[in-house]
């Protein structure tokens, strides 16, 4: 029987560029260029080797997002993964991590699963719980932050790394995991992958799809959201100390003022 692995990305504003709020204080997705999440990049990387070493297995590639969020399964698909799901409804607009993991929870149902895979956060959120949420929601076991992960015989194995020390755990499948960006380096798309990903599947799913109501996602439904927010201060010229004999003293007198010594 096919290992069923599914793979959980998100199409992210880029971090390089000017993001910044919307007016209802949701992060403004249109001023900026978005991408796949750099931490997903790992997951994907891991279900392939996975895939690999796996007599028989299909990864699926999974996002919840707007039309662009489809460039983030392109990139995914392009890596190698075999077909795409792509979740979208205006009523997803400011769904916070508990409305997702419920999406999630229900695509990956959708699609049936033996092992789900995810990066250790968002690069826009970083909230980081997400993985835990959706295998609660799920009923399985979660099996996260590792820096190393394979499958063998029903079950999937990985080492957690410490500050102090480095676990070993494991779980019977199916199972959810997260991998950290200490996994191993993602590959690169070749030209062959680039042009094959363009006729692979992508379905595309709605909340009535999957049986989820919008007074659940959203920012009505949300559990968490940004109630105030201000503009970063803008950077000043900072203070010269001239030498002329009494530079070690007014270096001195700036640190006391601003309270580092």
């Amino acid at each position: 029987m096919s290992l069923r692995i599914v793979v959980c990305v998100k199409y992210v504003p880029d971090a390089t560029g000017d993001r910044h709020f919307a007016e209802d204080l949701t992060t403004d997705r249109d001023a900026v260029d978005g991408l796949l999440s750099e931490l997903d990049e790992y997951a994907v990387e891991q279900a392939l080797q996975i895939a690999e070493a796996a007599d028989d297995a299909e990864i699926t590639v999974l996002t919840v997002g707007p039309e662009d969020a489809k460039d983030a399964l392109r990139k995914a698909l392009s890596m190698g993964a075999d077909k795409g799901v792509h979740v979208e409804d205006d009523d997803l607009h400011g769904t916070d991590v508990v409305g997702t993991s419920l999406v999630l929870a229900k695509a990956v149902a959708h699609v049936g699963y033996d092992l789900v895979l995810c990066g250790m956060a968002s690069t826009d959120g970083t909230m980081g719980v997400l993985p835990a949420i959706l295998a609660e929601r799920l009923g399985v076991p979660q099996v996260t932050l590792l820096s190393e992960v394979s499958v063998a015989d029903g079950t999937v194995t990985g080492r957690r790394d410490g500050d102090a020390a480095s676990e070993q755990l494991q779980a019977q499948l199916p199972a959810v995991v997260s991998v950290t960006d200490q996994s191993g380096e993602a590959r690169y798309p070749s030209f062959k992958g680039i042009m094959a990903a363009k006729k692979k599947p992508v379905e595309s799913l709605d909340l009535s799809d999957l049986g989820i109501d919008a007074d659940e996602v959203g920012l009505g439904g949300a559990w968490t959201k940004v109630e105030d927010a201000a503009k970063r201060p803008e950077r000043t010229a900072g203070t010269i100390v001239k030498d002329e004999g009494e530079g070690g003293k007014q270096l001195a007198e700036f640190l006391v003022s601003q309270k580092f010594i």
